[in-house]
């Protein structure tokens, strides 16, 4: 019987990037989101672009009045640097995940020692292809670093398809400088980071959300030293 080689490097790259974050890159990432001095300076500017992307996130769903009756899937949650803030905000619920069980249960033991309303804050462990459900918002934050370009328009389409209302994505956008300084390892994640990271071009995740029946409604593009993030949220109709 056949095998799609494609499908093949698909689960090979998967199988990296879960290993990768249950062992070494789980200590690593769980320092740059965290408040531990014990970062290098690249890991340390990683975590500044970061907070600024969950900054905007989090400034643009409190701008919009859809919070507290509001459901959100975090996909991709990490170690709950955007689900912690959202559930401490009020959100009306929140399902999070990560193909990572670590990162998951480190976010689930962050939410509990902050003392959050755990009925409304839910973490498990899973693979974005694999996820699930209705929402209202579907967020997706600098995970697509790990897709290249047409697996990472699969998995627009495959988010739209879990959205109601409104999807918020972040990726490293490609631009030839990125492509530049990504040849050199100089790239988010950085030099530190073992598995691939993959830029992308804008426009083809911008029409694999209209295909959908998703407008883009605003964008903006965070930026530290080794960190480059472009934000977009798509609206349903």
């Amino acid at each position: 019987m056949a095998t799609d080689p494609l499908l093949m490097q698909k689960q090979a790259e998967k199988q990296e990037v879960k290993g990768y974050f249950e062992t070494t890159g789980f200590d690593r990432w769980n320092r740059i989101y965290s408040e531990s001095d014990d970062v290098n300076k690249v890991q340390r500017n990683i975590r500044i672009g970061h907070q600024k992307t969950v900054d905007e996130v989090l400034a643009w769903i409190q701008e919009s009045g859809e919070l507290r009756e509001v459901s959100f899937c975090d996909a991709g949650c990490g170690v709950g640097s955007l689900s912690l803030p959202l559930a401490s905000l009020g959100a009306g619920s929140i399902n999070a995940s990560d193909i990572s069980e670590a990162m998951a249960s480190e976010a689930d033991r962050r939410a509990r020692e902050a003392g959050l309303d755990m009925s409304k804050l839910h973490f498990k462990a899973s693979d974005l292809e694999s996820l699930q459900g209705s929402f209202h918002t579907v967020c997706c934050l600098d995970v697509f670093i790990h897709y290249p370009q047409q697996p990472a328009e699969e998995m627009v389409r495959h988010l739209c398809s879990l959205t109601e209302e409104r999807l918020i994505v972040s990726f490293a956008p490609y631009t030839p400088l990125l492509a530049l300084l990504k040849s050199i390892g100089q790239l988010f994640p950085g030099p530190s980071k073992t598995t691939r990271a993959y830029t992308l071009k804008e426009p083809g995740i911008v029409k694999a959300a209209e295909a959908c029946g998703f407008r883009l409604v605003r964008r903006s593009l965070n930026k530290a030293p080794f960190y480059f993030s472009r934000l977009i949220e798509f609206r349903k109709g």
